[in-house]
């Protein structure tokens, strides 16, 4: 499977373990949409990065739920596009969004994309955002592999890829943004263990047991082991890479984190109202991106 099949399909347990949750999500994100197409950042305007998990959100919760002008809408709004004028990750947001709109990537997207995903190459074989870098990141990494296979393309040199990688690897096991750190970050270590499982590489045992050991007493993940509280995107990722690198929690590990997930829903309008996530304890509004990282969390806790 593609990245973005296996984050859909973790996220989308929670129709049936959470059908609750999973409604009220839908029901959040849509109101999220634009009426020019995309769906609002936390100002309130329409952006791509979003869009991509306003996108998935509907996916995991309603795939079989046919909304031609839902459909139309975010088609228009993806055609104001032009790959040549994006950064890396609004070129990697592109991608996504038209995998989630349609199963057979177009001619355009075919030809164009991956071309300009390669001016993102890092000289050591990895991928930036900055184009023209020494090193690639883990994070650039992930983005770049799940945008070639939203093209519909085979990510050229993966030898390479895997070789930048292993030089983000930290001392202490976990993975950092660049070589040689003492100190690996969560978000980090979960997109390079993402990576290497979805490339067919081995995922070192010190590494899970790095990721295990990162879970607070409060049940979520903090950014890096220095980082006191934990947040819902270093939870969700961790977990994401757990579940990929073969990694277990015990009973009580996963209720404390079931428990922070839950805690960071934004409260439901009525009974059956709709109702997003917030990102950590202190932010108090919910948004489209940390809604997805909920469901993708509770997917893998279901």
């Amino acid at each position: 499977m593609t990245l973005r099949q296996t984050l859909l399909q973790a996220a989308g347990r929670v129709r049936a373990t959470r059908p609750d949750v999973a409604a009220r999500a839908a029901a959040f994100v849509r109101a999220c949409a634009c009426p020019g197409g995309g769906f609002a950042d936390r100002s309130g305007r329409a952006d791509l990065y979003y869009t991509v998990f306003g996108l998935q959100t509907l996916a995991a919760c309603e795939p079989d739920n046919s909304r031609a002008d839902d459909s139309n809408d975010s088609r228009a709004y993806l055609a104001r596009f032009d790959p040549a004028d994006l950064d890396f990750v609004h070129l990697c947001c592109l991608a996504r969004c038209r995998a989630l709109l349609s199963d057979a990537p177009s001619a355009e997207v075919r030809e164009s994309l991956p071309a300009r995903l390669e001016t993102f190459r890092a000289a050591d074989g990895g991928y930036s955002h900055m184009p023209g870098a020494a090193h690639g990141t883990a994070y650039g990494a992930f983005l770049a592999l799940g945008a070639w296979e939203d093209a519909g393309a085979r990510l050229p040199d993966v030898d390479r890829l895997a070789e930048s990688l292993a030089r983000l690897r930290a001392a202490d096991g976990g993975y950092a943004n660049v070589p040689g750190a003492e100190t690996g970050l969560v978000p980090s270590t979960a997109a390079a263990v993402v990576t290497l499982a979805a490339l067919g590489r081995t995922v070192d045992d010190a590494t899970v047991e790095w990721l295990l050991a990162q879970q607070r007493p409060t049940g979520g993940w903090p950014a890096a082991p220095a980082v006191p509280t934990a947040d819902l995107l270093s939870t969700a990722t961790a977990l994401h890479a757990l579940a990929a690198a073969g990694g277990s929690l015990e009973e009580t590990a996963r209720a404390a984190a079931r428990a922070f997930v839950e805690s960071l829903a934004e409260e439901a309008t009525g009974s059956s109202g709709p109702a997003g996530f917030r990102g950590h304890p202190a932010e108090r509004r919910a948004d489209c991106e940390y809604t997805f990282y909920a469901l993708l969390a509770l997917g893998h806790l279901a």
